[in-house]
């Protein structure tokens, strides 16, 4: 298993990188290593995130719709399942950010602990405080579907949840003692 996902890491970045150095050439810029690496942690990000969605959508759907199911038909029904599709997407996102993007290096450390609770206080701001705002904007407000909304919200949190998780969450703590 380890080496299809190393196989699929491989191939994205190889087609990133490719798409990047195209553009730069084409508008005649140069490109450095360092600009590759900061595009490449994106893009990972950008796909922990996409699969990100779809596990915290499917949790979402299976909420929501388990919640009605029982007979329980509450005004905000949507929100508790938005609460639940969030604590255990996150947990996946953590663990996929903590492994393939935002990695430590050779005489690097990083407390798991913090990264974990910090992770959450991120994703609280942006994927519980921001969505749950914007949800009831969306679906109370402007009355679009409670299955759509959380699309919606990715325009916002996408950008918000990189720069938290890259610059504070996901921080390296500096070099190790030896």
């Amino acid at each position: 298993m380890k080496q299809i996902i190393d196989w699929f890491w491989k191939f994205v970045e190889l087609v990133a990188l490719w798409c990047l150095r195209l553009l730069f050439k084409i508008l005649g810029k140069e490109l450095t290593d360092e600009m590759e690496q900061g595009f490449l942690q994106f893009v990972r990000f950008g796909v922990v995130g996409a699969s990100n969605t779809v596990v915290a959508y499917g949790v979402y759907v299976v909420a929501l719709l388990a919640i009605r199911s029982g007979g329980f038909w509450l005004t905000y029904d949507y929100l508790i399942a938005n609460i639940t599709s969030f604590i255990l997407s996150v947990a996946w996102s953590f663990f996929w950010n903590n492994k393939y993007v935002f990695t430590v290096e050779e005489g690097e450390s990083r407390s798991i602990f913090k990264a974990l609770i910090k992770t959450y206080v991120s994703y609280s701001f942006t994927s519980l405080f921001l969505n749950s705002i914007f949800m009831v904007l969306w679906v109370q407000i402007l009355g679009i579907s409670e299955f759509l909304a959380p699309f919606i919200n990715l325009f916002i949190n996408v950008p918000i949840n990189f720069i938290i998780n890259k610059f504070w969450a996901f921080k390296k703590e500096g070099k190790e003692r030896r």
